[in-house]
């Protein structure tokens, strides 16, 4: 069984869902990235999300951004991302997934094959590529899955049902529900009939589990959703938390990991 499938595994034994962090990679230098990250590792993230630093996001909201452009000034590269990623498996088991956009792994001089077979040996779990619709994607997931890694599907509501089934069927590992139509980072209403209702019919129509993110700010937030996911996405927040230290960041972490440790009903 692969790392992220364990840990899905043991959350469900557990009867709770599991906390995803985002965190963008050398933000706010290469450092400062391994002290947040390791913290949230040890704090209760049950999945790294590691962001690629890339200079033209198109989903990312301004937390996110501010995050990659200090990243960059700091000289963040794909090939030190993956450095700082070694430097986390070596004293972490959490789960990785790499989130990248299709750039900076293509752009690789060494070739596709090449890149994705590093990324795998420093301790990759997964690829999350979000402009690589399931149309294109091959160019990159048919090397990622050769070599062991996932390849985690995206998921939006404005997807019709035809295309949620086409994106469940190529992913593994997981499936990202996206819960608005928006940014990163924006307001999200968790009562809202109709996520709550689009979550449920993405959770009928795979086998894989079901995360959602965007928008999840609050401990509170990651609790209403909590039981109704297998796994809730925080990111812009503790991008924000992580501004302020390692200590604010690690705070939030616990709090957000004690509220998706609730019982699902």
């Amino acid at each position: 069984m692969t790392r992220i499938g364990a840990r899905f595994e043991r959350c469900r034994a557990e009867g709770r869902a599991a906390l995803v962090a985002y965190l963008t990679a050398y933000d706010p230098d290469a450092e400062g990235s391994f002290a947040r990250m390791s913290a949230a590792c040890g704090a209760g993230i049950d999945v790294l999300e590691v962001g690629v630093p890339f200079s033209d996001p198109s989903a990312d909201g301004p937390d996110v951004q501010a995050a990659m452009v200090r990243a960059l000034t700091a000289g963040s590269t794909l090939r030190g991302v993956l450095e700082l990623v070694r430097r986390i498996r070596a004293v972490h088991d959490t789960p990785i997934v790499l989130f990248s956009y299709c750039n900076p792994i293509l752009s690789q001089s060494e070739g596709v094959e090449a890149t994705v077979r590093r990324i795998k040996d420093v301790g990759v779990d997964a690829l999350l590529v979000v402009d690589a619709p399931p149309e294109e994607a091959s160019i990159l997931k048919d090397p990622a899955t050769r070599v062991g890694l996932e390849w985690i599907g995206l998921v939006a509501p404005t997807s019709h049902v035809a295309r949620r089934e086409k994106v469940c069927a190529a992913a593994s590992g997981f499936v990202y529900a996206v819960s608005l139509t928006g940014v990163t980072g924006a307001s999200l209403d968790t009562n809202d009939a109709a996520l709550r209702t689009y979550l449920s019919e993405l959770k009928a129509a795979t086998t894989l589990p079901v995360c959602v993110g965007f928008g999840i700010r609050t401990p509170a937030q990651a609790r209403a959703l909590a039981p109704i996911v297998d796994g809730v996405v925080v990111g812009s927040a503790l991008l924000r938390a992580g501004i302020s230290g390692v200590e604010p960041l690690r705070a939030l972490v616990g709090s957000l990991a004690d509220a998706v440790r609730q019982p699902h009903e």
